[in-house]
């Protein structure tokens, strides 16, 4: 069963995500967590080990002004240059963690001002204890790294930018 920090923790990452719907099972409880327009978290807890008495908590927070500050944005961390017609954008194939290296005390694979080919591996982006390489398709000039290493992105984010 989860700690109740751990759930607050789990409820502040899902209201500040581009996620509607989550859903978790392990050890015979589960947890389901849905948003709507208004920004309400339904939070459903129920453990087969215990007697069925499942536990609700409802949050409405006004669409006017948000619950918190968010810590780290999920936006683009420079500004992006103007959009030139001649960039490509690589973007991220899955929802994960982004990483710049293959591990914390190695180098980047890519810096801004490297040359990049098709088939070189720019970046990593770990979904579910799985560290997918991801390849610039496109040969080129990185121009602007968009995302910071640790930081979760979403399906089709630019990460980086590419003079073709």
């Amino acid at each position: 069963m989860l700690k109740i920090q751990e759930l607050r923790e789990l409820i502040k990452l899902v209201d500040h995500s581009n996620i509607d719907e989550f859903s978790f099972e392990s050890e015979g409880s589960k947890i389901k967590m849905k948003k709507n327009k208004e920004t309400t978290i339904q939070t459903v807890v129920e453990n087969q080990a215990q007697p069925a008495v499942p536990v609700v908590t409802e949050v409405v927070q006004p669409t006017a002004q948000p619950a918190q500050p968010q810590a780290k944005p999920a936006e683009p961390v420079a500004a992006a240059p103007s959009v030139d017609e001649n960039l490509h954008k690589i973007v991220s194939p899955m929802v994960g963690t982004f990483y710049a290296s293959p591990s914390p005390d190695a180098d980047v694979y890519v810096q801004k001002g490297d040359k990049v080919k098709e088939d070189s591996v720019v970046c990593i982006v770990e979904a579910m204890k799985l560290f997918n390489e991801i390849e610039a398709e496109v040969t080129g000039e990185i121009v602007e790294i968009l995302v910071e290493n640790g930081q979760l992105v979403e399906y089709g984010q630019p990460l980086f930018l590419v003079k073709a």
